[in-house]
């Protein structure tokens, strides 16, 4: 009988672990959002994906009208405890009308949706002409799959070093549960669609629990590791960051 540690485990292995901890890392990323959305986080916004609403909440206090999104019906059950607006439906099949946001933010999303080519299609969709949607993915150039792996039928969570380097096929039976997006990669989901890209990078992580467990030491390295932001080295970081307009 699978014990409730089991099904949790499987259920980070299929759709990631969302935040439930308002710390430096999700603010960091929240400022990202805000500077890439402009004028538009005061208008139809929406958290494609939204987990248990942590970000949902911190775009409602810009003055917009936020709706969140999400596939697990027990995370959009708790969101739906702090806001009315989320609802529990699957990311390819969107249930808004065409044109309908001026800002959608897929975090860490893509990667574990069933069809990530229809679920870009349908973000670009429901934008409204003028609005953004901003995106992060895991970035195949990162050191560690950060979302486990799976050997010999057991699912191994945690960091694993050097499994999105080895060819891809390798790396996909390792980690079938989840994508890693190179640039290209994204590219292809974008081709053909009404879309100009306004930015592209690689943002490397806060760190935070390295920091609660080693203090000064973890502060050094996340602003080491960010630092290379500004670098060609950025190519090692966590997760892509693209902005899209349609």
């Amino acid at each position: 009988m699978t014990s409730i540690n089991d099904r949790d485990m499987e259920k980070a292995a299929l759709r990631g672990e969302p935040s439930y901890v308002w710390r430096a890392g999700q603010q960091r990323r929240l400022e990202m959002i805000l500077r890439a959305a402009g004028s538009r986080a005061q208008g139809m916004v929406l958290e494609n994906g939204c987990g248990v609403g942590m970000y949902v909440q911190r775009l409602s206090k810009e003055g917009g009208c936020v709706f969140g999104l999400e596939y697990d019906f027990e995370r959009a059950a708790e969101a739906g405890q702090q806001n009315p607006a989320i609802i529990n439906a699957a990311g390819e099949y969107l249930p808004y009308p065409t044109a309908t946001f001026d800002l959608i933010l897929s975090h860490e999303v893509l990667e574990h949706v069933a069809d990530d080519v229809l679920a870009a299609r349908e973000i670009v969709r429901v934008l409204k002409p003028g609005g953004r949607a901003v995106i992060f993915v895991p970035n195949r150039g990162y050191p560690f799959e950060t979302h486990g792996i799976y050997w010999r039928g057991k699912y191994y969570f945690g960091n694993k070093p050097l499994v999105n380097y080895l060819p891809r096929p390798w790396r996909d039976s390792l980690a079938p549960h989840v994508r890693v997006y190179s640039r290209s990669d994204l590219e292809k989901l974008f081709v053909g669609l009404p879309v100009k890209i306004i930015q592209q990078t690689v943002v490397f992580g806060a760190y935070d629990n390295i920091i609660s467990r080693f203090g000064s030491f973890g502060k050094i390295l996340r602003k080491t590791l960010q630092a290379l932001e500004q670098t060609p080295l950025k190519w090692l970081g966590l997760s892509h960051l693209w902005v899209i307009e349609k």
